[in-house]
């Protein structure tokens, strides 16, 4: 485990216990849902959800009960980002009295968020309808794929209250999803793209019906779990850690992590299932 994700956790979590405090958590079978719960503000983060949530992507580091994440919004909407009275409001105070370390440590704390999300290897799959916009923007940046609704709003909108679009690693992350050219003009403008847009630039892997988007992401997120998900870790360390590398580099790195894989129980079921001509049932071991 990295330094930075040993500060936050000392003791393993139960997730099959686990009762957080700042949004909803069920676990059926592999997969968790985290469904973030304020509805009738649109679902906006505060300090405290943004801590908890950073937490319990870095205890997932040790989890062997989830396999996937699917992360949701309550009451129709996906997340409408900081809470304005509870998160602006303190920032602007924190502005008035000169305090860049108190500024400094709350964005180095939602970057953390996003560090955690990449690091954790479970895949997680935002679920996306209504309202999407700055932190919620970002969390459905950092998932691994995200599956919206035609009627949704996805907005990086941090111009639109006189702040850089470099924010919890938009400029590094969005660019490789959707195109540089298209990153900047959403990066600078703060305009939202709405869900057919959202699929043709990439940023959505599936435009779903509302009444269906729960159900079809978790459709997905139960074929993942029933998959090699020591081999599906692999493939999510591999994609983040090769933006780093040459080519070279990364071929060799992967060749490295594929011979890891090969020693694996499910590369050996997979052999098995396929001599005796039948569907491999994996384990992720």
């Amino acid at each position: 485990m990295s330094t930075s994700a040993s500060r936050f956790h000392s003791a393993p979590v139960d997730f099959k216990t686990y009762q957080p405090k700042h949004f909803l958590w069920t676990l059926q079978g592999k997969v968790a849902t985290v469904t973030l719960n304020r509805p009738d503000r649109k679902n906006p983060l505060t300090f405290e959800s943004y801590a908890e949530l950073r937490d319990m992507f870095y205890a997932l580091i040790h989890s062997d009960d989830v396999k996937v994440v699917v992360i949701t919004g309550a009451g129709g909407n996906f997340c409408s980002g900081g809470d304005v009275h509870e998160i602006i409001g303190p920032l602007v105070q924190m502005q008035k009295k000169d305090d860049m370390q108190g500024l400094l440590g709350f964005t180095r704390m939602t970057g953390d968020l996003v560090k955690a999300m990449r690091a954790c290897p479970q895949t997680i799959i935002s679920a996306v309808d209504g309202i999407c916009a700055g932190a919620g923007a970002i969390v459905s940046m950092a998932s691994d794929m995200r599956y919206g609704t035609a009627r949704s709003k996805v907005a990086f909108l941090f111009v639109r209250v006189g702040l850089a679009g470099a924010d919890m690693g938009a400029c590094a992350i969005l660019p490789r999803i959707i195109g540089s050219g298209r990153a900047s003009e959403l990066l600078y403008t703060g305009r939202s793209m709405d869900g057919t847009e959202a699929e043709r630039w990439g940023f959505y892997n599936k435009v779903c019906e509302p009444e269906a988007l729960l159900a079809d992401t978790l459709a997905l997120a139960e074929s993942i779990a029933s998959g090699p998900t020591f081999a599906h870790a692999m493939t999510k360390r591999c994609l983040h850690q090769e933006w780093n590398m040459g080519v070279d580099e990364a071929i060799e790195a992967e060749a490295q992590a594929q011979a890891i894989c090969m020693q694996t129980h499910d590369f050996e079921r997979a052999y098995n299932a396929f001599v005796a001509k039948q569907k491999p049932v994996f384990a992720g071991d």
